[in-house]
């Protein structure tokens, strides 16, 4: 499922392609859509918002068409000049004379209102990439539960738009032990982990893929070969289970979380009272 940082992306490309460029073209060959399609025929988009996993297409007299690719959804962009008629699997697409784009598999695309928009955003947790979201009201439900922060962290409504990937490296890159329970976990802590998300996916938008590891890190930083994976990026942990840490060279362990796989570096991410116990300094001699 993409995280955050792909649809805040997709987001700024449907902005660039359609917003205030005219009237689009709104089709749903495959007829799922078909019924809201023809309401949108011929408007003009004049916004595209993102809410962590959610993508919302502003239509002023119409409303928002509401967007949530879950697993399989995909999202096509193309110029009109080498459109090929689109195919019965395509839910949506919007056309200009210079550019379109199809949506294919999404768990949701359905025409809403103002109204319904915002009793969304209130469900969802404050997005990293949203400049005008508070991480506090996520810190306070944090520290309230006794459900672990690897956990948490991919709970939407508590932090909207964090996914597998993010959730993994952010913990790695601040030595935090998965399975800590929330209400363990320290302010300066969460500001740590808050501000590392908004850097990390500011640069995930920007180069459409997830880096996370510092430059001291690097394959030219440490001579090592790049990471081979269809994900792309540099990583710390995510799905390099078995291979050793980059850092303290121990194995990279994976385990089931809430349905999810998560990975973890048990030597570098010790639980705090572990890590505590470790860096005490030795009883002076009697």
């Amino acid at each position: 499922m993409p995280e955050g940082h792909t649809i805040h992306r997709l987001a700024a490309d449907h902005r660039e392609r359609f917003q205030d460029c005219g009237p689009l073209r709104v089709t749903s060959p495959q007829g799922k859509f078909s019924d809201s399609a023809a309401l949108l025929d011929g408007q003009e988009m004049d916004t595209a918002e993102a809410h962590g996993k959610h993508l919302f297409l502003g239509f002023a007299d119409t409303g928002w068409i509401h967007i949530h690719l879950g697993l399989f959804g995909k999202v096509n962009f193309g110029t009109a000049a080498a459109a090929n008629p689109p195919t019965d699997t395509v839910r949506l697409r919007l056309a200009t004379k210079d550019a379109y784009v199809d949506l294919r598999g999404p768990t949701t695309c359905a025409l809403i209102t103002d109204e319904e928009k915002q009793a969304i955003h209130e469900r969802l947790g404050p997005d990293p990439l949203r400049p005008q979201d508070d991480p506090a009201p996520a810190y306070a439900r944090i520290t309230r539960s006794r459900t672990t922060i690897a956990a948490l962290l991919m709970d939407q409504k508590v932090i909207a738009g964090v996914g597998n990937v993010y959730r993994a490296e952010v913990l790695f890159r601040h030595r935090i032990d998965p399975y800590t329970p929330g209400k363990d976990i320290r302010p300066a802590q969460w500001t740590a982990i808050w501000d590392d998300l908004v850097a990390l996916m500011r640069e995930g938008v920007r180069l459409n893929r997830i880096d996370t590891v510092r430059p001291e890190h690097t394959p030219e930083a440490m001579g090592r070969p790049p990471r081979v994976d269809d994900h792309g990026g540099e990583v710390y942990v995510y799905r390099r289970a078995t291979m050793p840490c980059h850092i303290c060279g121990g194995e990279i362990r994976t385990a089931d979380l809430a349905a999810r796989n998560l990975f973890w570096c048990p030597k570098c991410q010790r639980p705090a009272r572990s890590r505590r116990k470790a860096e005490a300094p030795l009883p002076r001699p009697a």
